[in-house]
């Protein structure tokens, strides 16, 4: 069974920084994409960051690029998001994602996880 478990949401003021982890089980992590997606109240789920397999590649959403990075521990089953520079429009729950089936910045990822709480305050 895959699981996708994230942790280190929270609050912060603008200005800030916050890494959220994302803990991958029951699927070979070291050959999936993974993706970071998030979605504030009243909106539609969009994408943020992912990153390939072989961490040679990553993308951003205009929004977030040169503030956040995406990265990957394949010895861990981890994937990481670091968020510096936080704004308040940057509120909203993240989610881990893994497996993309129509390309990395595509929301048709085969497994989610619960989300994380990311709140930042002006």
């Amino acid at each position: 069974q895959v699981q996708l478990v994230e942790s280190g949401g929270g609050l912060v003021e603008a200005g800030g920084s916050l890494r959220v982890s994302c803990a991958a089980s029951g699927l070979t992590f070291s050959n999936i994409g993974m993706g970071w997606f998030r979605q504030a109240p009243g909106k539609e789920r969009e994408f943020v960051a992912a990153i390939s397999t072989s961490v040679t590649y990553t993308d951003y959403a205009d929004s977030v690029k040169g503030r956040f990075t995406i990265s990957r521990d394949n010895a861990k089953n981890m994937v990481f998001l670091q968020m510096n520079s936080l704004k308040p429009s940057d509120t909203a729950v993240y989610y881990c994602a893994a497996d993309p089936r129509r390309g990395l910045a595509n929301p048709s990822y085969a497994y989610w996880g619960q989300g994380t709480q990311v709140t930042v305050s002006s």
